[in-house]
Formats: C-alpha cells, sequence, structure tokens
C-alpha cells in the first residue's frame, strides 16, 4: 500500500491524487496538517534524499522565512526542526510504500514509476 503524505488543498497534491485514482492505484492520504510528521519518518525519509530536496524552497511558506531562519538551515538536524515547526515547507507530495518512489507530481514521473 502507498502512502501519499501532503497537504489536501495543495494543487500539486491534488493532481498527484487524481493521477493515482485515475489509474485505480490504492494509497492511503496522510494529511500534514492533522496527523503531523515524525522526527523518525523525517530522519528516515533523510536517509534517501538530502535536505535540500526535502525542503520545498519554492513554497509559499519557505518564501515567508526571514533570511536568517533560511540560513540556519545547514543540516539534517536544522532541517527537521524546521519541517517539524512548519511541515508545509516539506516537499510534497511524497509517495512512498518501504521508500520514497516520487517526490512532487510530474505526470512522466509517475506513469514511470507506477504505470
Amino acid at each position: 500500500m502507498l502512502t501519499v503524505y501532503g497537504i489536501p488543498n495543495c494543487d500539486t497534491v491534488k493532481k498527484a491524487l487524481t493521477w493515482l485514482k485515475d489509474h485505480n492505484i490504492a494509497f492511503e492520504f496522510h494529511d500534514y496538517k492533522k496527523k503531523g510528521i515524525t522526527p523518525e519518518k523525517l530522519e528516515e525519509w533523510l536517509t534517501q534524499v538530502p535536505y535540500d530536496k526535502l525542503v520545498n524552497r519554492a513554497g509559499t511558506t519557505f518564501k515567508k522565512l526571514t533570511e536568517e531562519e533560511k540560513a540556519n538551515i545547514t543540516d539534517n538536524a536544522s532541517a527537521i526542526a524546521l519541517m517539524l515547526e512548519k511541515t508545509s515547507v516539506i516537499k510534497r507530495p511524497i509517495v512512498e510504500s518501504d521508500k520514497i518512489l516520487a517526490m512532487g507530481f510530474k505526470a512522466e514521473d509517475y506513469e514511470e514509476v507506477f504505470g
């Protein structure tokens, strides 16, 4: 079973969920806003991708950070602290089974991974 991590009002998450539903791929949705995220899950993801890929620097939440807050993201520990405090800064969606299968949404990437 796949787990899709994200927030329901994110357009990119909506596109990914629609694509998965349209392709009859079963998944469970994990809403960061309602369920949060554990430090352990973030640490697990950081064994698979670097923190600069897990932190969504293009999103509104990141852009609203002060320059000092942005400059303080220098390693896994500081990235985890930020992601725990502001879950909207986590790249989304993240689709995983026993490991990360996809981050973000591009139809051609989903076709390759899940098609």
